[in-house]
């Protein structure tokens, strides 16, 4: 079984580094996802006993007094952070600059929904799954 530091690739790409123990994660470790979000933990056999989680943008989730994109303020990280564009140039999306979504698509997070073909592709355009 795994023992020691080392690093582990799940099959969805999520990676963990940090310390094993009888085959699972035990003391400080990451794991890193595929979407460049982080989570970092204190683990104890396999279950984070404490943790915060890192967006991919660079923003730390806040389970409490979070007012991220609220109802009190709806600003996008990037805006609270450089601020807001200047008028006509909308910011949609917390990206920028936002992907190119092709026509007649919407973006749904992990790719891009078309409804004429009710097909999704991620953002390489390679079929993720049908809705």
């Amino acid at each position: 079984r795994m023992e020691g530091w080392g690093s582990y690739t799940l099959p969805t790409g999520t990676e963990y580094r940090g310390a094993l123990r009888d085959g699972m994660f035990h003391g400080e470790g990451e794991l890193l996802f595929p979407n460049g979000g982080r989570y970092r933990a204190v683990w104890h056999r396999g279950v984070p006993a404490q943790g915060e989680y890192t967006f991919a943008d660079g923003l730390e989730y806040k389970d409490k007094k979070w007012h991220y994109c609220d109802g009190y303020d709806r600003r996008f990280y990037t805006e609270i952070c450089f601020g807001l564009k200047p008028a006509g140039i909308s910011q949609l999306t917390n990206l920028d600059p936002p992907r190119k979504i092709p026509e007649g698509c919407y973006d749904c997070g992990d790719g891009f929904y078309n409804p004429e073909t009710r097909v999704i592709v991620d953002y390489k355009l390679r079929f993720l799954r049908n809705a």
